[in-house]
């Protein structure tokens, strides 16, 4: 069952990420995680990307029980990163 009812603001957008390991390069957002797989990263059992994000996200301070999470991709590596590292979102007036 999927957290997140609407789609990302960012989704299907190259945004420059802000703070983290890929701090200053373009991040392809696709989406929630939990959009795309259909479950929480914290319940994907052998999934690379939940892996290598669960081994940065504690590196870079992450709250770690957040499904506030998007997957997109550096380059041609698709990476799960949290929120607190892409750019603010606008706030309409």
């Amino acid at each position: 069952m999927s957290v997140h009812p609407e789609p990302h603001p960012y989704a299907g957008e190259t945004v420059t990420l802000q703070s983290g390991e890929f701090a200053g390069q373009d991040y392809r957002v696709e989406d929630w995680w939990d959009r795309v797989s259909g479950q929480s990263w914290m319940d994907c059992t052998g999934n690379p990307a939940c892996l290598d994000y669960a081994m940065r996200g504690v590196a870079e301070g992450d709250p770690l029980f957040s499904d506030e999470v998007v997957y997109g991709k550096v380059g041609f590596l698709g990476k799960l990163v949290h929120v607190r590292h892409l750019p603010e979102l606008a706030v309409p007036a």
